[in-house]
């Protein structure tokens, strides 16, 4: 069966219910299980309170006849059953994102070492020699890496070794330069991995796929004990995701698909296509059915996600881009009788801002809103949304000026994991220079973050901070002696009493922390960790971060505390991905956050819902539509011709795999079908930030950094429905 469910038309209650009625029914032997499979962490433990909450309802056992799995988490279970069939050992490591991007950097810096002119052809030729220069240093070695992922993950969902790609690319008759540099890189990402034991996420998929080919008995067994495949998030469905369900299901199995291909926001450079679960749901073999009603928006709101999926199909100005957004189903109101009915409606709550905002201007614009309307609404829920981490870091800084609390979990990482990376990257900062007055000084303004509540005692902590940062020698005041002694000379000097307890009081933590300076670095961070840090996730946090140092530090002898901090600095910045406890790992409830905004990223807002939603920056270059004056992430401003590189990369990566079946590549055609690949996975994110409000809706737009951004054409599209349903009015 295919399921087209709409946004809040309550397809993982449907599915968890689904899967509790089954149990319930008797028909499962012992030995057997329904296997739901999803796509994030979150979401599994979201079905298994669900499914567990059904089957307590139904008094039966919960935990027992049901599996929830993530596809990686699946593929884990299938090869750890079986590793040998795969020639992995029975102690096999996986390596986590955070290692594997590490050691694609590796190999990207080796490749570029050994090939430094290679790019010159694809440079901008109008750049000077110091630019040129520059770009090569800073920006290419990041490039090459984004390069890699690209097509190493291609490949791999392409079941493609090294060795098999290195047979066709000899065969060639001519070269394909970005194919052989990917080739490169993949054999050598690929050895440092069989040097460590291990695999990564994306090989445990390709091999879970090749032990249920290689022994037949096996996947026979697995089809006896999952009888029943429940698939979410469909639309977010790969190639071997297919394929691997499709097997375990068997000709006769039970396998049912739900998503939404509206809300399709994953794809571009990934191997997820919504055209899976569109083939599926069209195959005439597949029962097809549909969630249409939906009780979470207004009715305006509602109307308004079914405009932006109309004018994309009728009226996009690009043709190719008009099946971005499917009509069918279209999202209903619920009955009168439903148990979860509709908003009351108020068409005045629904503003789209049609005034030119620099991006500066959009950021206080909204948090004037928010200081609005937070206080009279106290028991609310409201949300951010923005396209890219940056604007929320940049509201974010804004709302810390005016004091406005906030929540900003949905970002790139958790705000507790850059708080506590931050912290105590500004205590490693100083105790590799302990003679910096200016480090020591904000080392006492993170200890006393907590006691910045009241004004008097803020003005305080400035007045001790300044006093530190003009402390001539450290040591003076730190570990004095007779004839040399800082904190005496000001107390002599009539200082409030108050001021010099605390100043004795952090001289002697800052004493103890620099003793704790000669242990390894996992211990020196817990210890400084029990010192600073008080909520629970934060030192939980702060245990990953003394592993994550102490691996590092293990992996490179010769790094010191400076080597160390910039590691941490990296995380608490997020140019470096962190796995830690994110709200990714444990579900995010905006109930939890009643009164106070949270920030986010649309990509991060899927599948939960909010009172009031602004969406941010709705402009031609966040939300493209493939016009000539349109401008693109991925294409970068130092390569000629506006090139999207990573698509010419993985456009000859295709041509290798399939060399006699299509045209031979031409430079260029992979960056405009990127464009339009793009421009419809940002309408279908549209979508989805639109289907997050349940009563409130704001959506504004800014000209970008440079001033030469526009309204996007959805933007001025939407406008103009709500004008003319307002004169209707």
């Amino acid at each position: 069966m295919g399921i087209s469910a709409v946004p809040g038309s309550g397809k993982t209650w449907t599915l968890s219910l689904l899967a509790a009625k089954i149990i319930q029914s008797g028909t499962l032997r012992d030995d057997q299980e329904v296997l739901v499979v999803t796509l994030v962490n979150s979401a599994v433990d979201n079905f298994y309170q669900r499914v567990g909450s059904f089957v307590r309802h139904f008094d039966l056992i919960p935990n027992l006849s049901y599996r929830v799995r993530t596809l990686h988490g699946l593929a884990h279970d299938i090869v750890r059953e079986r590793p040998a069939l795969v020639g992995l050992p029975d102690n096999f490591q996986i390596i986590d994102e955070r290692e594997a991007d590490a050691i694609r950097e590796d190999a990207a810096r080796t490749w570029l070492l050994n090939h430094p002119n290679v790019f010159d052809d694809y440079l901008e030729p109008e750049m000077n020699d110091s630019k040129r220069a520059a770009v090569k240093r800073d920006e290419l070695p990041e490039l090459v890496k984004d390069i890699a992922l690209s097509f190493i993950r291609y490949a791999k969902d392409q079941q493609k070794t090294p060795d098999i790609l290195r047979l066709q690319l000899d065969s060639l008759p001519a070269s394909l330069p970005l194919a052989e540099m990917g080739w490169d890189i993949y054999a050598d990402y690929q050895r440092a991995l069989a040097y460590r034991g291990a695999v990564d996420f994306d090989d445990l998929i390709r091999l879970a796929l090749t032990a249920l080919d290689y022994d037949r008995d096996y996947l026979y067994r697995l089809q006896q004990r999952w009888p029943f495949i429940l698939e979410d998030e469909a639309q977010d469905s790969s190639r071997l995701q297919e394929v691997i369900l499709s097997k375990l299901a068997g000709s006769d199995g039970n396998w049912v698909r739900v998503g939404d291909p509206n809300q399709a926001i994953y794809e571009t450079f990934t191997t997820a296509n919504p055209k899976y679960l569109l083939n599926y749901i069209a195959d005439p073999h597949v029962l097809r059915r549909e969630l249409p009603e939906s009780g979470r928006s207004t009715s305006t709101i509602i109307s308004l996600a079914n405009e932006l999926a109309r004018w994309t199909q009728e009226e996009h100005p690009i043709v190719e881009i008009r099946d971005a957004l499917q009509l069918s189903p279209r999202i209903e109101m619920t009955s009168p009788d439903d148990p979860q009915p509709n908003p009351p409606d108020d068409p005045a709550q629904i503003r789209l801002i049609w005034k030119k905002y620099t991006a500066q201007e959009e950021v206080k614009a909204v948090a004037d809103s928010l200081g609005k309307y937070l206080p009279e609404h106290p028991n609310g829920t409201v949300a951010v949304l923005v396209p890219r981490n940056q604007r929320g870091f940049d509201l974010a800084e804004e709302l810390d000026r005016r004091n406005i609390e906030y929540e900003d979990g949905l970002l790139r990482s958790s705000s507790a994991t850059r708080f506590s990376a931050g912290t105590l990257g500004d205590l490693l900062s100083y105790l590799a220079d302990p003679q910096s007055a200016r480090k020591l000084a904000r080392v006492y303004e993170v200890w006393r973050r907590a006691d910045k509540g009241e004004e008097e005692i803020r003005r305080q902590i400035q007045f001790i901070v300044e006093l530190i940062r003009k402390i001539g020698y450290v040591e003076d005041y730190l570990w004095p002696g007779p004839d040399r002694d800082w904190l005496a000379n000001i107390m002599d000097a009539g200082i409030d009493p108050a001021i010099s307890e605390s100043l004795i009081e952090f001289r002697d933590l800052v004493r103890r922390w620099q003793s704790a300076s000669l242990l390894p670095v996992d211990q020196i961070v817990l210890t400084i960790a029990q010192d600073l840090l008080t909520e629970p996730v934060e030192l939980a946090i702060s245990h990953k971060l003394a592993q994550l140092l102490s691996s590092a530090s293990q992996a490179n002898p010769t790094w010191r505390l400076p080597e160390l901090t910039k590691e941490l600095d990296l995380i608490a910045h997020n140019e470096r991905r962190f796995l830690g406890f994110s709200q990714d790992d444990t579900g995010f409830n905006p109930e939890n956050y009643l009164g106070k905004v949270v920030i986010g990223t649309i990509h991060k807002a899927k599948g939960l819902e909010w009172d009031r939603v602004y969406i941010m920056s709705v402009n031609n270059y966040d939300f493209p539509s493939g016009l000539p004056d349109d401008r693109y992430l991925s294409e970068k401003w130092f390569l000629n011709g506006n090139l999207n590189l990573e698509a010419e990369a993985l456009a000859q990566l295709k041509t290798l795999l399939n060399a006699g079946e299509y045209d031979w590549y031409e430079e260029g055609q992979a960056t405009q079908q990127a464009r339009f690949d793009y421009v419809r996975e940002r309408l279908r994110l549209l979508y989805v930030g639109i289907t997050r409000a349940k009563k409130e809706l704001v959506l504004t737009w800014n000209t970008g950094r440079k001033g030469e951004q526009d309204r996007a054409q959805p933007f001025i599209a939407l406008y103009n429905f709500l004008e003319r349903r307002q004169n209707e009015v």
